[in-house]
């Protein structure tokens, strides 16, 4: 059995929906502090029960009296399971919103202080209104600030960063993870096909993060070009809660053949965006095409993609651990999922002593490193 750190006002409070995260971030926060993460913790013990008539219930079994405590959770899990009236059901981005509430309650005024660690950001597409619907991210996120007991809320790759518009009182921090999945994506791309790239976002809302990594790779040596596609939609009919999408136009230089393409945006659903694409991408005559995107949530799983793997159109997708991935997918050859545990860690451990998150908001030089080095140019 662990020890909780006794002379610190560090603790975690990490629910089953991100168990897997929770514990990576505290050994590292135990190793920052220079303490033995096989002997020392952060994480305090809870409770975490979900009765038959599906009401819910989270107990903090040790004291937070005085400290200052981060709730870690994955409201994307959808793997966790109750039974309510005889079924069996999957925990969804609500009861993981409620389970939330409910713990911060369960500190009962005595915490110090109280933030808020959520990656995926609960609702996060639903965060501008169009006709009579709800801004229920904002809803909630003002919620959560007229409690008055919490100091920060950290997030990743937040889908439009104007919803902390909603919380005046509380901290609000969107962290991106770009320089942990570009780790990985220019170890593994050869030197041939960084030599020439094509930077595309597949709709407008998706042109800043394209325009992100599209910088990243501003090297002399490196042939970039930048493209876009444009959705039309059926807005006179709504299917599985969206208006279908009719076509997907591309603009930008349509003389990419050859090119390697660079597909990013925040999140993969179904997928059926993503496939347009890559068939647009595929009628240009690109050679190699890679996704880039922080949660792949997969909603109507992974067959499709597989496919396109198969097939020789789809070279593979860069996402990241901050959200739930099943286990059966982690060993597909297409899929490469970076580990960010550490940027989660040091956002945790600068907000906790008071520190400058700026350096981790985004590093801009560190893909420059990273090239010149796999271009043996240093």
């Amino acid at each position: 059995m662990k020890e909780i750190v006794n002379d610190s006002k560090l603790r975690l409070i990490v629910f089953d929906s991100a168990k897997s995260l929770g514990e990576r971030v505290d050994k590292l926060l135990i190793n920052m502090d220079g303490l033995n993460p096989d002997k020392y913790t952060y994480i305090l013990p809870i409770n975490q029960n979900f009765f038959e008539d599906g009401h819910l219930k989270v107990e903090i079994n040790e004291t937070v009296r005085g400290k200052d405590v981060y709730f870690l959770t994955d409201i994307g899990n959808y793997s966790l399971e109750y039974n309510m009236h005889g079924f069996i059901n999957h925990t969804s981005p609500n009861d993981l919103m409620m389970q939330l509430k409910d713990g911060i309650g369960a500190c009962n005024h005595h915490a110090e202080h109280i933030n808020i660690v959520m990656p995926l950001l609960y609702a996060g597409r639903q965060h501008r209104r169009n006709t009579r619907e709800n801004l229920t991210c904002g809803m909630i996120l003002h919620e959560l600030d007229e409690m008055q007991r919490i100091k920060a809320f950290l997030t990743f790759d937040a889908h439009d960063q104007g919803v902390e518009h909603a919380c005046p009182n509380m901290e609000f921090d969107n962290f991106f993870p770009t320089n942990y999945i570009l780790k990985e994506l220019i170890n593994d791309l050869t030197v041939d096909e960084l030599k020439n790239l094509v930077f595309i976002a597949p709709d407008n809302g998706a042109t800043g993060r394209r325009n992100v990594y599209l910088n990243s790779f501003n090297c002399e040596f490196i042939h970039r070009e930048a493209g876009s596609f444009v959705k039309q939609r059926d807005y006179n009919h709504l299917v599985d809660g969206k208006y279908p999408i009719i076509s997907h136009d591309y603009s930008g230089n349509s003389n990419i053949e050859g090119f390697t393409a660079i597909v990013s945006d925040d999140m993969i659903s179904s997928g059926g965006s993503m496939f347009d694409v890559i068939d647009e991408l595929t009628k240009l005559r690109v050679k190699n095409i890679y996704i880039i995107v922080t949660y792949a949530l997969f909603t109507k799983g992974i067959e499709k993609f597989d496919k396109y793997y198969r097939e020789g159109k789809l070279n593979g997708v860069y996402t990241t651990n901050l959200s739930y991935i099943p286990n059966e997918y982690l060993n597909l050859p297409w899929l490469h999922v970076c580990d960010c545990s550490e940027l989660v860690a040091n956002a945790i451990h600068n907000v906790h002593y008071d520190e400058s998150i700026s350096e981790i908001l985004t590093d801009k030089s560190y893909p420059q490193k990273l090239l010149r080095r796999k271009f043996n140019l240093q």
